[in-house]
């Protein structure tokens, strides 16, 4: 892991959550591996809001859950690295070892990732398809795709990474 300050060309962003299907993160690290390109993971805590935007300095957030156990954010940050460092591992080799960085955001996770892509000038954004589940798709049809709002609210272009299990093969 290093540092959000990267050399040489524009990093590639994506969008990572906990006990996501794998492929997004492989194909995001196989990319920035064969492209010479670093990765600046980025993950929203979608329970805490932005109360101060600034990128010269660290963001103020606050809890929508106050007393939500600090540890329990430092654990999910802890496992996503873990995640990150296997993928740029198992990633073939381009030219050398992929410099990546983990992001923690706040909000609204489409809106959060079109700014931080624009705060670093990412050449491409990385996201997922929705997990399967009436859950996932409940909070997709309340708070929208975050692929399909990136794609219709920002200028960069966008990846989404399919799950590779076709629908039709994950029934029981």
């Amino acid at each position: 892991m290093t540092s959000d300050r990267f050399s040489g060309t524009a990093p590639l962003l994506v969008g990572i959550l906990p006990k996501q299907h794998p492929e997004v993160l492989q194909t995001a690290a196989a990319l920035a591996a064969r492209l010479g390109t670093p990765l600046v993971c980025a993950y929203v805590d979608e329970e805490r809001y932005l109360v101060d935007w600034d990128p010269a300095r660290s963001a103020h957030r606050l809890s929508l859950h106050p007393d939500a156990d600090d540890d329990k954010i430092h654990a999910v940050e802890t496992a996503l690295k873990a995640d990150v460092r296997n993928a740029v591992d198992r990633a073939p080799a381009g030219s050398g070892t992929v410099e990546w960085t983990l992001r923690t955001l706040s909000g609204s996770a489409a809106r959060a990732i079109g700014q931080l892509a624009a705060e670093i000038n990412a050449q491409l954004i990385i996201v997922g398809t929705s997990e399967r589940g009436l859950s996932h798709r409940l909070s997709e049809a309340l708070n929208g795709s975050v692929g399909g709002w990136l794609s219709h609210h920002q200028s960069r272009p966008v990846l989404v990474i399919p799950c590779r299990t076709p629908a039709h093969e994950d029934r029981p």
